[in-house]
């Protein structure tokens, strides 16, 4: 399984860093810009194109691999997690960030093998930062080591967590109170418009914890296994283990913090991926 797995992160890596090149010589250029699930939900021609590349590269070394992309699914393709060597892939998470110019773009990657996370690349190509980790082997920006934050209290806490796109009622409702919660309890808060780059902001101890409803299985799959091999903790938000189809997420340095925040935010349960 090891020698497999290496193969599939020297494959990966390459397409990768191709993909990015698009996304980094076009992140300030003029899109042609469709919109999906809300008038603020975008898709671009470098989305679809990054995917395309992406796939289309591994399946040519990886006949048998099967895919959960972020485009492909918005096309109709049912997210179908099985236990087969599954890629899941946003490859743009950032989108509205992209549109608009601002640097926080993210391609995020992860490899789930008998549904268990073996491979995670988040990499921002603007700021040229390539968060990597493999099951087992610790969690890298750059090729250099990385290790979650060790803050266990909440009022000594930087917090990150993003209203989404989506602009149900119920949810805006749930977020608006999260912030009148956590205003006065923490010592900051941030949303930067990718759940990837959140994520790896976590894993590199920049953020202490993270938390959202509504995400999809492309935006988590690569943040988790970092997180976790940067030695930080990823659950459901209302406890218990985490779920990439869940649309649910609450990650954190240190378990003592992931259940503070657990404990006193409000909770929303989205429609699952499947």
């Amino acid at each position: 399984m090891t020698t497999d797995v290496d193969k599939f992160y020297d494959v990966v890596l390459k397409l990768t860093k191709e993909a990015g090149k698009l996304v980094k010589e076009r992140v300030w250029e003029q899109k042609t810009v469709e919109t999906k699930s809300c008038d603020i939900d975008f898709v671009t021609e470098t989305d679809k194109e990054v995917e395309k590349l992406l796939i289309n590269g591994l399946l040519k070394e990886f006949p048998d691999h099967k895919f959960i992309g972020e485009e492909t699914t918005d096309s109709g393709v049912k997210p179908d997690l099985t236990c087969a060597p599954t890629w899941i892939i946003d490859p743009v998470d950032g989108t509205m960030n992209f549109v608009h110019g601002y640097p926080c773009v993210c391609i995020s990657i992860g490899l789930l093998i008998g549904k268990v996370p073996q491979i995670g690349i988040i990499y921002n190509p603007v700021l040229e930062q390539l968060f990597t980790a493999k099951k087992g082997q610790g969690a890298f920006l750059n090729g250099k080591k990385i290790k979650v934050s060790s803050t266990t209290e909440l009022a000594k806490s930087l917090i990150t967590f993003e209203f989404g796109t989506s602009r149900d009622p119920e949810k805006m409702a749930v977020m608006a109170e999260n912030v009148k919660i956590l205003t006065p309890s923490v010592q900051g808060i941030r949303s930067v418009g990718s759940a990837a780059w959140n994520m790896a902001m976590v894993a590199l101890g920049g953020s202490d914890s993270y938390f959202e409803f509504g995400l999809h299985a492309w935006d988590m799959a690569a943040g988790d296994i970092i997180i976790r091999e940067a030695g930080g903790v990823v659950i459901d938000p209302a406890g218990g283990p985490f779920d990439v189809m869940s649309r649910r997420l609450l990650c954190a340095g240190t378990s003592e913090l992931a259940e503070q925040l657990m404990n006193v935010i409000k909770q929303y349960y989205p429609p699952r991926d499947a």
